[in-house]
C-alpha cells in the first residue's frame, strides 16, 4: 500500500470534525454500573505449562451484564511483592490462545492480563469466551463491526468495551499487583480498547500503550479505505442506504476519539503512514485528542504491522520510564 492519506505534517494536526453524541457519557457510565452490580468475584487457577520462567492463571471475570469473560495472566516465576501489571487487549478476529502465545511484559518484570475478546478467536489464536447477547442485534455485514449497528443499546462494540472497562478494575483487585502501577496496550482492535478502557476508568490506569488504534474518528476511516474491517460498514451500508444516517450515529458512541478526551495517563501509539487497516488519520485524530503527556512513534514505510518490534521496545521503554 502507498501512501494514501494525509501528508505527515496535516496529520499531526488533524482533528476528528465528528462530535460526540449527545448522552455519551450517561450512556457509558449506565452501562458500566450495570456490569459492575451483576459482578461476581473473579476465579483465578494457576493451570500447568513446559513455561520454566512464567506462571500462568486461567481467570474468569464478570464482563459486559455479568457475563463470564476469560483471560490469561502471566507473572514471572517466584516474583515476590505486588507487580505492576498489563492488561492486555487482542487484536480483531483473535483470541486468548495460549499462555505461551503472550511472554513479553512477564518477561519483562510485569503480571499481565490478557483479555480474551467475547465471540472472536476464529480468525487466528482460538478464543474461549462466547458473546452470548445477540438477541434483536438485526442484520450486519460478517466481521464484528456491524453486529447489532442500528442501535448503541445493541451494538456488540458496547459489550467489548464494557469487558475491557472490567478487566481493568479486575487487574487492579488481582492478589500480588500493584494496582497504583496499571497499564493498558494492545495494537489495532487490543490499541482501541487499550484507549476506550483508559477514558471508561481513568482513575485506574497509570500508563497507556496502543499499536495502531481501530476504530478511530470512523466516519472518515469507512470512507477513505477499501480494507476491512472499515469496509464492512460500506458492505452493510450498500445493501441498507437508507440506514446510514442511524449506523454512523451508533458507531459515534465507539469511536476511540471520545474516549480518548478522558485519558489522563501518559500514552504511547504507533501509527504506520501505509497502514490501510487502521488509517493514519484515524490514529492521529485520537493521538491529538489526549489531553495528557503522550508519544507517537511514526513509522513510514509499515502497512499495519506498525512498527513491529521497534514499537515492542519503545512501549516497554515508556511504560518502565513512567511507572519508575
Amino acid at each position: 500500500m502507498a501512501l494514501f492519506d494525509l501528508p505527515l505534517p496535516e496529520l499531526r494536526s488533524y482533528r476528528s470534525p465528528t462530535p460526540e453524541p449527545p448522552g455519551f457519557d450517561a450512556f457509558w457510565s449506565g452501562t458500566l454500573a450495570s456490569a459492575r452490580r451483576a459482578a461476581t468475584p473473579a476465579k483465578v487457577t494457576e493451570v500447568s505449562t513446559p513455561l520454566r520462567g512464567i506462571t500462568s492463571y486461567d481467570v474468569t471475570f464478570s464482563g459486559y451484564a455479568g457475563q463470564p469473560v476469560k483471560a490469561w495472566l502471566n507473572r514471572p516465576a517466584g516474583a515476590t511483592g505486588p507487580l505492576p501489571v498489563v492488561v492486555e487487549f487482542i487484536g480483531y478476529g483473535g483470541g486468548r490462545g495460549l499462555p505461551i502465545d503472550w511472554l513479553l511484559w512477564a518477561s519483562a518484570g510485569y503480571a499481565h492480563l490478557v483479555m480474551d475478546t467475547r465471540g472472536q478467536g476464529g480468525s487466528w489464536r482460538g478464543g474461549d469466551t462466547p458473546d452470548p447477547d445477540e438477541s434483536g442485534a438485526g442484520p450486519s455485514s460478517p466481521g464484528f463491526l456491524t453486529r447489532g449497528v442500528l442501535a448503541p443499546e445493541t451494538m456488540y462494540y458496547r459489550r467489548l468495551y464494557t469487558d475491557a472497562a472490567r478487566a481493568v478494575e479486575v487487574a487492579a483487585e488481582l492478589p500480588g499487583v500493584d494496582a497504583s502501577r496499571l497499564v493498558v496496550a494492545g495494537k489495532s482492535q487490543g490499541g482501541a480498547l487499550s484507549l476506550a478502557a483508559a477514558g471508561l476508568v481513568p482513575e485506574k490506569v497509570s500508563a497507556v500503550a496502543s499499536g495502531v488504534p481501530f476504530l478511530c474518528d470512523i466516519r472518515r476511516s469507512v470512507t477513505i479505505t477499501d480494507s476491512d474491517p472499515f469496509h464492512e460498514v460500506v458492505r452493510f451500508l450498500r445493501a441498507n442506504p437508507h440506514q446510514a444516517s442511524r449506523v454512523l450515529a451508533t458507531l459515534d458512541h465507539i469511536d476511540v476519539v471520545h474516549f480518548a478526551k478522558r485519558i489522563t495517563a501518559p500514552a504511547i501509539v504507533s501509527v504506520a503512514l501505509m497502514d490501510a487497516v487502521c488509517p493514519p488519520s484515524g490514529v492521529f485524530a485520537a493521538y491529538n485528542a489526549i489531553p495528557a503527556a503522550k508519544q507517537i512513534e511514526v513509522f513510514e514505510w509499515d502497512g499495519h504491522e506498525g512498527g513491529r518490534g521497534f514499537f515492542d521496545t519503545a512501549a516497554l521503554e515508556f511504560v518502565d520510564d513512567r511507572l519508575s
